[in-house]
């Protein structure tokens, strides 16, 4: 350990003045709520406490000041945790600094402002993300289509897409449920409101949603999508100027040449991928493998991806957990064809055996944006009106893991990428 690294460790420590101690929040298997540990970190933010997150340390450990108020929320919370001393976490951050091991510390410094854009009539439930955002207890603001125009993005650093078609096809539900009353309930509240909007179809209303977007993330946003909002949004940047949709859609044929005229320069993570043009189909294209998967769901895992927490820090925040195996889940996009992600952008997480990316990350302009394929890790085939799922039974889980790691990313102290 170098003596810069060590007197700037030493400051750390010393920076403490309310007590000579910490809490040692572990994150590997002995941890009892993975879930509501990243809430209890948050929480230490939310007042003005610095944390250190311990990368590949105990499965990604928190390290936090001792004070009383977070030792009563650790109990009430049922969190896992132990006091150690300054000598012991010194030893500890020693420890994790040595060249020998791939594990390093990242302060995290101030809580990200978390916003959701979800339709207002959503419940928590209806989307993995708010829910375990509740569960949590991280606090988000639920935003949509008004307030993105508005440029109220600008609000936030965290930004989580519910899982929408900003295709304008209204999820490609058209084929199974277009006489179902919820259905016809949201494209007529999806007509209205972009009628409202300014906008004649709500293609081009959901496009004008999605460069709001786009920019949002290259001034320096950080935007997290799940679902049926990864690749539908590549897919509105890219058929920008374009009708893709058909006539039971939008009113009016689509382009019969619309294939061609697709512009990938201007999308975020897919390249060279063919669109579903058959509206009864539910699927938007060649990008999601639901329909290719091959594989039973007792053998439907993907693998995280390993990195240098010294020198790819970013990729190994987002992949912090308590095992590199993570269970499938399925959703209306489950996973990503690998040979259509361009390749600036990372797979952290994949199903060799399937042949399917499920986690990627990618950075556009200032800004960062990671897709996570499936709709709840812990309904591995939600359908329309299933029941919402207890968190409570699932306080460990690996796919839940994912998203909070990255809720917790923004709050990371800025640092120049090593080369």
């Amino acid at each position: 350990m170098s003596s810069k690294k060590y007197f700037f460790l030493i400051l750390f420590l010393l920076c403490f003045h309310a007590r000579a101690s910490f809490l040692l929040v572990p994150m590997d298997t002995s941890q009892s709520n993975h879930l509501k540990a990243y809430g209890i970190t948050f929480f230490s933010l939310q007042n003005g406490v610095k944390v250190q997150w311990l990368l590949n340390y105990l499965g990604g450990s928190f390290l936090l000041e001792n004070q009383e108020f977070l030792k009563k929320e650790l109990i009430i919370r049922g969190i896992s945790y132990k006091e150690i001393s300054d000598v012991a976490a010194a030893e500890i951050l020693s420890e994790i600094e040595s060249p020998s091991k791939n594990q390093t510390t990242v302060l995290l410094e101030k809580a990200p402002k978390i916003a959701v854009y979800s339709p207002k009539s959503n419940q928590p439930w209806d989307d993995a993300v708010t829910l375990v955002l509740q569960y949590a207890e991280i606090p988000y603001d639920v935003i949509y289509d008004k307030e993105v125009l508005e440029d109220k993005l600008l609000l936030y650093e965290w930004l989580h897409l519910h899982h929408e078609d900003f295709t304008g096809q209204y999820g490609k539900f058209y084929g199974a449920f277009r006489s179902a009353p919820w259905y016809i309930e949201a494209k007529v509240e999806a007509e209205e409101l972009a009628k409202e909007l300014g906008y004649q179809k709500v293609s081009q209303e959901k496009l004008a949603v999605a460069t709001k977007i786009r920019d949002y993330v290259y001034g320096g946003g950080f935007m997290f999508a799940m679902c049926s909002a990864t690749d539908s949004f590549d897919i509105a940047l890219a058929a920008e100027g374009v009708d893709i949709c058909e006539s039971v859609f939008d009113g009016d044929p689509s382009d019969p040449d619309y294939q061609t005229k697709i512009d990938f320069n201007k999308t975020f993570a897919f390249t060279d991928f063919v669109l579903e043009r058959n509206p009864v189909i539910y699927e938007f294209s060649s990008i999601d493998m639901t329909q290719k998967r091959n594989i039973l769901k007792t053998e439907d895992y993907f693998e995280l991806k390993e990195y240098s927490a010294k020198w790819d820090r970013i990729p190994s925040m987002l992949c912090q957990n308590h095992t590199l195996m993570v269970k499938g889940f399925m959703g209306q996009t489950t996973s990503f064809n690998p040979t259509q992600i361009k390749p600036h952008v990372l797979v952290m997480g994949e199903n060799k055996v399937n042949g399917e990316a499920r986690y990627i990350h990618g950075v556009q302009g200032k800004g960062m944006f990671t897709f996570y394929g499936g709709h709840d890790p812990e309904d591995y085939q939600h359908r329309v009106g299933d029941a919402k799922t207890e968190l409570d039974l699932h306080p460990n889980s690996p796919g839940y893991r994912l998203i909070l790691n990255n809720v917790l990313f923004p709050a990371a102290k800025k640092q120049k990428q090593k080369t």
